[in-house]
């Protein structure tokens, strides 16, 4: 819990004296120091229960601490980034942020990640950032692998979450750079954003993405909903030349909620099943179909080589059909 440094003047003083600007400081809160950040005109300290921030006052006390707060949390020494002047850190069993005051970050995807997390290898957990999409990124383990497997992301400009299976190492994020670096587990270390598909191991193979809606109804739901046609809005600008670039829109109709989806099938829908539609990049302007329940999961999915594809605001032509 002891924080030392030495002279101003010398990297090899480090007895304090009238006549020099060596000293120390203790912590009073916590066992033992976990993390440490440069941020702003402060250094950032954690503790085992505690956030401290380091100033520098000049002689005679040359450095200030501030306690921050108390019974805060961090995983270990990698587990904080910093984007724009903000420090983003994965708690034991939650997400906080420091912008001049110690928050709590609200984490649509907190009651996932913690539920299936292995803590006993949070020394693995390391967070980085991706300034070219104002994200965070944190990966860790899930509950059943001892290696890292999976990442959350949160994005700062848009103030939401989203989260994905890959394994990294080590990730550097550089505005030198074009693109973010990364170390995988097969000892190469690649260029993270660059081009559209999967070149990890060098066979190039197809990244799997999507995006689903929320379980959406009419009303509160005590009516059956009736899907007859869609109208899709995205683009399929930055696909690969030569490439043939397209996405599968599913709908998922469920009689009641928390009642299950049925399988999704690509031709008629019935009350209990779903139905999936390619969108090619011909840009098809509607889609027909054939949909009933009571609520609805709309999802857009890509696993196609060379595609890279941006949603818009996609339309449903939907309207109330009765009440059993």
């Amino acid at each position: 819990m002891l924080i030392r440094w030495s002279d101003q003047e010398s990297v090899t003083q480090w007895t304090p004296a009238i006549t020099n600007q060596a000293g120390s400081v203790r912590l009073s809160h916590g066992t033992n120091i976990v993390a440490t950040i440069q941020t702003r005109q402060e250094i950032v300290v954690w503790t085992d229960a505690a956030i401290y921030s380091l100033q520098y006052l000049g002689p005679p006390y040359v450095w200030g601490v501030q306690l921050l707060g108390d019974n805060i949390s961090i995983l270990n020494q990698n587990s904080v980034a910093q984007a724009s002047g903000v420090v983003y850190w994965m708690g034991i069993d939650k997400f906080y942020k420091y912008d001049g005051r110690v928050q709590t970050l609200n984490c649509d995807l907190r009651k996932f990640v913690y539920q299936d997390i292995n803590l006993g290898q949070n020394q693995q957990v390391f967070a980085s950032t991706n300034e070219g999409f104002n994200e965070v990124w944190f990966f860790y383990c899930t509950a059943a692998s001892s290696t890292i497997d999976r990442y959350v992301v949160y994005n700062y400009l848009e103030n939401n979450w989203y989260y994905g299976a890959m394994a990294r190492t080590a990730w550097l994020d550089s505005g030198l750079r074009n693109y973010p670096l990364a170390a995988t587990y097969s000892y190469n270390v690649v260029n993270q954003e660059y081009g559209n598909d999967d070149n990890e191991t060098g066979n190039t193979l197809p990244i799997n993405s999507f995006i689903s809606s929320a379980e959406f109804d009419i009303g509160d739901g005590d009516h059956f909903a009736f899907v007859w046609r869609m109208l899709p809005d995205l683009t399929f600008s930055g696909s690969d030349s030569g490439s043939s670039p397209q996405v599968t829109y599913t709908l998922y109709p469920m009689v009641n909620s928390g009642s299950g989806t049925g399988t999704p099938v690509a031709a008629n829908v019935d009350q209990l099943t779903g139905a999936s539609y390619t969108i090619t990049e011909g840009f098809t302007g509607q889609v027909f179909t054939r949909a009933r329940g009571r609520q609805m999961i709309l999802k857009i999915s890509c696993n196609v080589l060379g595609t890279s594809w941006q949603l818009g605001s996609t339309r449903i032509d939907i309207r109330p059909d009765g009440r059993r």
